[in-house]
């Protein structure tokens, strides 16, 4: 079992293991900030093979380069909080019109048989009615009506329903909605391409999940990467220059691409291609992500 370290002794252990560090103090006040865990997922990729047991540091790495990377990360997940917000509630604004106007108001988006489940999944309705049910929202309160041991929604218009909905609940409702059809009638109601709309909506769950929990985006390749229409990617390569598509950057040129739907949010895209270099750590890790071998996500 590994011993818990003060933070002097974590950054004793950093200058033992070959970390160049121009200001210790400063040093240990960034790791009593943010966690030595959470900084050595950065760190080892600047290791020599942490997953042969030698957490050595590559010659001449140096804390400030380390903390440069940290810090470009941290504000992408700040720099995304908009967009993604904004395009939850594009989706929601949209989802709520569709539903209505081709299945009606109420209680059809809260039978079972509207959804085409995964087997051995719970059901999108069970998720629907969970989420419902938790909220205390006035505007979701005033339609509850108590029958015995349940609630019955069948007054709820699916208008007010769908803000209560969390963003993963509704994906797999716009997902399985309306037999399989919802998806594509929410794409066309957006004016967005239809084929894999549903899988770049989970992507942007996936990926407003690791920003609300503060996990890496660099060399972070996507469980849920959205299939990026090719005319999207393509014109974002002119300006980016190639990246994976599973990479996170992947995900924020189709995030651009719903964005400018909403009118309101400036494309990601060319802030970051402005604030970073091309040939810097975070931009190589960013776009061409790989895992580390000892497999820390």
């Amino acid at each position: 079992m590994k011993p818990s370290l003060s933070w002097d002794e974590q950054v004793a252990l950093l200058l033992r293991r070959g970390l160049a560090i121009g200001d210790e103090a400063a040093c240990r006040r960034f790791l009593a900030a943010s966690n030595y865990y959470r900084f050595s997922g950065y760190a080892r990729y600047f290791q020599v093979a942490p997953h042969l047991g030698n957490n050595d540091f590559h010659p001449g790495t140096t804390f400030e380069q380390v903390r440069a990377v940290y810090d470009a990360d941290q504000a992408v997940r700040i720099a995304l909080v908009r967009p993604l917000a904004e395009v939850e509630l594009l989706l929601r604004s949209h989802t709520a019109r569709v539903i209505a106007d081709q299945h009606g108001p109420y209680v059809r988006y809260l039978e079972r048989d509207f959804y085409t489940d995964v087997p051995g999944r719970e059901p999108t309705v069970a998720s629907c009615r969970r989420d419902i049910a938790r909220s205390r929202d006035r505007h979701i309160l005033r339609y509850r009506l108590e029958t015995g041991e349940h609630s019955d929604y069948s007054k709820l218009p699916v208008w007010s329903a769908v803000e209560a909905l969390s963003f993963g609940t509704l994906s797999k409702t716009i997902e399985r909605g309306g037999r399989g059809t919802l998806a594509g009638a929410v794409a066309s109601s957006i004016g967005i391409a239809k084929s894999g709309f549903a899988a770049r909506v989970k992507a942007l769950v996936y990926l407003r999940n690791r920003c609300a929990h503060q996990s890496r985006m660099w060399h972070h390749s996507v469980v849920d990467a959205g299939p990026t229409p090719n005319n999207v990617r393509s014109r974002a390569k002119k300006l980016a220059g190639q990246f994976g598509p599973r990479s996170v950057l992947d995900v924020v040129v189709s995030l651009d691409d719903l964005t400018s739907r909403t009118g309101t949010s400036a494309p990601m895209l060319p802030v970051l291609v402005e604030q970073n270099a091309c040939e810097s750590d975070f931009w190589r890790g960013l776009t061409a992500p790989e895992r580390s071998r000892d497999h820390r996500s």
